[in-house]
């Protein structure tokens, strides 16, 4: 892969660990050679990760709607800032640069962007991988009850199974890389195949 989205918050949290694998995120894509796409923010775990990637020598692409220039303030040290007018064009843009997606601890913005993104994968409409890095189990709550989903039978497991999760940035990206999408489309059962 050459290209990462990362979706994350524009705060910190309170958990210092998130801030520490934010920076360590960057750093690793930047030293792979990744390039990172995300929000074009300056502040919280967006702008700690822009800061590792350039810190490590990285291309960082940041993507930021007009309206949120004064709220999550621009970087200006990226290697390019997108400006944009709308959150669906951000998302967009970022999808098109990116041969694959990660999501950082985040609130209902990196929900969205996150779901979206794997629902877009399992309509076929991408074949990219989607990786959530569950730092210090921040995201367990949320992965059983995807699991809860296929167990109601109201996500198939070939679906669930298309949404990557590892503890390491290390391991999310070796996940990522061996990445296949399946070849079943969510509207086609393998019984009218």
């Amino acid at each position: 892969m050459k290209s990462i989205v990362v979706f994350c918050a524009s705060s910190f949290g309170h958990d210092p660990i998130f801030e520490e694998q934010a920076a360590k995120v960057g750093q690793i894509l930047a030293k792979r050679n990744i390039q990172l796409i995300y929000g074009g923010g300056r502040v919280g775990l967006m702008g700690t990760v822009a800061d590792g990637a350039l810190a490590a020598g990285g291309e960082v692409i940041g993507v930021i709607p007009t309206f949120l220039n004064t709220k999550e303030r621009e970087h200006h040290g990226v290697t390019k800032l997108i400006t944009v007018d709308t959150m669906h064009e951000r998302k967009r843009i970022m999808n098109e640069y990116a041969e694959g997606i990660i999501a950082l601890p985040g609130g209902f913005g990196t929900l969205e962007e996150l779901f979206e993104m794997i629902t877009w994968a399992q309509l076929g409409l991408h074949k990219k991988p989607v990786g959530i890095l569950n730092t210090a189990g921040y995201y367990s709550h949320l992965i059983q009850f995807i699991d809860h989903m296929v167990e109601q039978g109201l996500l198939r497991p070939e679906n669930r199974s298309m949404l990557l999760v590892a503890d390491t940035i290390e391991r999310l990206l070796e996940k990522m890389e061996n990445y296949t999408a399946p070849a079943v489309s969510k509207w086609i059962h393998k019984n009218e195949i």
